[in-house]
């Protein structure tokens, strides 16, 4: 799997903050497509992510966290939908692809487990995040691409 390191920009981003159970992280993300309808953001102009806090396998499920975003440079005005302002920080990260099913992602676990132990590299203090390229309706499981972003020191 090919790894690039790259310099991340920093990313004004709209959020549906997810806490608790993986099952329902389906439930968080409605939110935020919700959200997008409403305002009229297009996957086409603005960037799909999501910053994960922990690892759902390592944690209580009622410990989990992940925000789903979406690039968005506008203050977010309070709404029925939950959604806020926050922001991806500039980063130094090692970057690989994806291309599958976003239920199992093999490049984290490369990125994790290959990559970092022998790379010579530290972990950042920013969590691992991943740029959802490709979302929609139409989106088969087997055309999702993924960038996964790992954060260095």
């Amino acid at each position: 799997m090919e790894v690039t390191i790259m310099k991340f920009p920093e990313t004004r981003i709209a959020v549906a903050e997810h806490r608790g159970p993986p099952e329902l992280e389906y439930e968080t993300s409605k939110r935020l497509i919700e959200w997008r309808i409403a305002n009229r953001i297009s996957s086409a102009n603005h960037r799909t992510y999501g910053v994960h806090y922990t690892d759902p396998h390592s944690v209580a499920p009622a410990e989990h966290r992940v925000d789903f975003c979406v690039s968005y440079d506008q203050t977010v005005q309070p709404n029925p939908q939950g959604i806020i302002n926050k922001i991806i920080p500039a980063n130094r990260c090692a970057m690989a692809r994806h291309v599958g099913s976003r239920r199992f992602n093999a490049a984290a676990l490369h990125l994790y487990c290959e990559w970092l132990p022998k790379s010579g590299e530290q972990l950042g203090t920013y969590p691992i995040f991943f740029h959802y390229v490709n979302v929609g309706p139409n989106v088969q499981e087997h055309e999702m691409i993924t960038d996964v972003y790992l954060p260095l020191s």
